[in-house]
């Protein structure tokens, strides 16, 4: 039978403590029984602090903050903005309608406010061109994981082999498409105006 969460677990639960003291000492190269030292307070103690086993109360808290050098704020300071897609391998739905056609399969929730969009794109053998917007910039993260694509931009003509990843932020239009007679999988990392 799980172990019921009490209402102070449950409300400080989305600011991560426990990871953020871990975090901090990871950052500061101390071991538990170095912070120990520096604190007066118990390893085993510490140790459940950082696990979220034990709340830890303010005063705790201070004399931990004071020996990291940050402040009260660092540990209850809200996100401004976090969001998590999680698509599972049994959900992935591509868009293509044929070998011909270039195959898009989607990798974060569409229409959720994500800045970001990743999707495995598919090029047919020898086949069609994707091309991107022009208009304004554009930055992309491309991984071919299998294949050859070939990407055009102006006057730049590169070939991308399987384990090549191209990073990129231009204003000229981008036109990438399978480099021989195979197919091309990539991985593709955009910003959401540009799908």
């Amino acid at each position: 039978m799980p172990k019921a969460v009490s209402y102070a677990q449950w409300s400080l639960e989305p600011y991560c403590i426990g990871l953020k003291l871990r975090s901090l000492r990871n950052s500061k190269r101390l071991t538990l029984a170095r912070l120990a030292a520096e604190t007066g307070l118990s390893t085993a103690l510490l140790s459940k602090l950082e696990t979220d086993r034990m709340i830890p109360t303010l005063p705790t808290l201070a004399t931990i903050a004071r020996v990291y050098g940050v402040g009260m704020d660092y540990f209850f300071n809200e996100p401004s903005r976090h969001k998590l897609s999680i698509t599972r391998k049994a959900h992935l739905q591509g868009n293509g309608r044929g070998m011909e056609q270039v195959k898009i399969t989607p990798l974060n929730a569409d229409g959720e406010g994500f800045r970001l969009v990743a999707q495995v794109i598919e090029f047919p053998p020898g086949g069609s061109t994707v091309a991107m917007n022009a208009f304004e910039e554009t930055g992309a993260v491309i991984y071919v994981f299998e294949g050859r694509l070939r990407l055009e931009a102006g006057a730049m003509h590169e070939v991308l082999e399987t384990g090549d990843c191209a990073c990129m932020e231009s204003e000229l239009p981008l036109a990438w498409s399978a480099a021989d007679k195979h197919r091309c999988r990539v991985l593709a990392v955009l910003p959401s105006a540009v799908t």
